[in-house]
């Protein structure tokens, strides 16, 4: 046989082929550029995309006469009503409602921050108008903005910047009308006499702006950041437990060969069913979830982290790595080696930038919040957040969480035993003898 009429050997076949170069360069490709996407389009700009933000405006204020006029006027209620019609209601939603009811979503975390206006601010800006001519201890009106950090760092920090934008107009409007009333009472009672600098200065710039936080945070909480840690843990026990127990054990049973450094070690093939196999690795998920959940909170503890629903947060936390285990199972079950990409993308590249754990959910673009209403991440990390930081409460977002997390599971465990009984009866079993229908012979 001539050299010509040699045939090429199957591996430098396969190594000439465009494809054997161009997949792990496009997949990876791919890969990256949406992490970058993801990961970089949902912080860079947050103010930009700020969307409905849930604030609270509270007016306790009852009014009173201010000097050189005989009406009865209420400050709180005019300042409430400019600062309503200032505010674009797109980008944030200001509420106007009572101390009560702001109160109760501070503790829920249903809002983020209130601007409250006390009883007394017209009575102590009418002081301080009869003070800046009249000798005498006074005092500045008050406005307290209160955020809630339990809610987030980040989401902290935009409620002081809204804070300060509203505060700053409420500022410059009242002290100028304030002026220009005690100037006019002086041009009147008193036209000789002038207004001091000082008391220019004063009345320019009336009210004493507060910035409080609401319930704050305890020692052990990473400024509010270890419920979204945890909740990446929580992903990742699930995520990467479910792998590790997929590639063991298929290794186990024979369906994969099995490297320990030099050492191949391909195994006699078990008969076993797609679904018995399915559920021996579910069963094992199971165990996994409870005993990395119940060390995780020992962890913590032994860390001083704070947790004072201790019981809770292993009960969640098992749950959620178990839904997150037995989802990962299934994808690869269906999908094959293809479904750690499947993975990868629902519970890691897609989650944690939709999880509003960093950033609100309000202040991102809103393929983020379409996102945030079905990825794992987001559902645990909102009842992670209800559990360290508002005593299990419903309405701060464990009641909502828990469902959607019996729902992932409850997706995971249909498909993965719906598809794999499918493949079963078509006759796709895990053994190189396997008779496979015509079209799978063909790929």
């Amino acid at each position: 046989m001539s050299s010509t009429d040699t045939p090429i050997e199957p591996h430098r076949h396969t190594l000439r082929s465009p494809r054997f170069w161009l997949a792990p360069l496009v997949v990876v490709t791919a890969v990256m550029s949406s992490l970058a996407y993801f990961y970089l389009g949902s912080i860079v700009d947050p103010t930009g995309h700020l969307r409905e933000f849930p604030m609270a405006i509270v007016n306790q204020d009852v009014g009173d006469v201010l000097p050189g006029s005989d009406e009865h006027r209420n400050l709180g209620t005019e300042i409430t009503a400019a600062v309503l019609d200032e505010i674009d209601p797109d980008r944030i939603d200001l509420q106007e409602m009572g101390i009560s009811a702001a109160n109760s979503g501070l503790d829920s975390g249903t809002l983020y921050g209130a601007i409250v206006i006390p009883s007394d601010f017209t009575k102590r800006t009418s002081i301080l108008a009869q003070g800046s001519v009249v000798p005498g201890d006074i005092e500045k009106p008050v406005i307290t903005v209160y955020s809630n950090p339990r809610a987030g760092t980040f989401a902290k920090g935009i409620v002081d910047l809204i804070g300060s934008s509203a505060t700053t107009t409420i500022n410059d409007t009242v002290g100028k009308q304030l002026t220009e009333q005690v100037q006019s009472t002086l041009a009147e009672s008193a036209p000789d006499l002038q207004l001091s600098g000082g008391a220019r200065l004063t009345l320019a710039q009336p009210i004493n702006v507060l910035n409080v936080e609401h319930n704050p945070l305890p020692d052990g909480t990473g400024a509010g950041l270890s419920a979204f840690y945890f909740s990446l843990l929580l992903i990742l026990a699930g995520f990467t437990g479910a792998t590790i127990v997929n590639s063991l054990v298929d290794s186990a049973l024979g369906f994969v060969p099995t490297e320990y450094g030099p050492l191949y070690i391909d195994k006699e093939t078990t008969r076993m069913s797609r679904v018995t196999v399915l559920l021996v690795k579910w069963a094992i998920i199971v165990v996994l979830a409870l005993i990395v959940s119940a060390l995780y909170m020992w962890i913590g503890s032994a860390l001083g982290m704070y947790a004072p629903r201790g019981l809770l947060m292993w009960e969640y936390g098992a749950l959620a790595i178990a839904a997150v285990g037995i989802t990962s199972v299934s994808m690869m079950s269906v999908f094959g080696t293809a479904g750690l990409l499947v993975n990868l993308f629902l519970f890691i590249i897609l989650g944690l930038p939709s999880s509003g754990g960093t950033v609100p959910i309000e202040a991102m673009p809103k393929v983020f919040e379409w996102l945030a209403t079905f990825e794992p991440m987001h559902q645990v990390y909102i009842s992670t957040r209800a559990i360290l930081y508002f005593d299990g409460h419903g309405a701060a977002g464990i009641t909502h969480g828990v469902t959607m997390t019996f729902v992932g599971l409850l997706v995971g465990v249909v498909v993965g035993l719906v598809v794999s009984w499918i493949y079963d009866r078509r006759g796709f079993h895990r053994s190189p003898d396997a008779r496979l229908p015509k079209f799978a012979d063909q790929l």
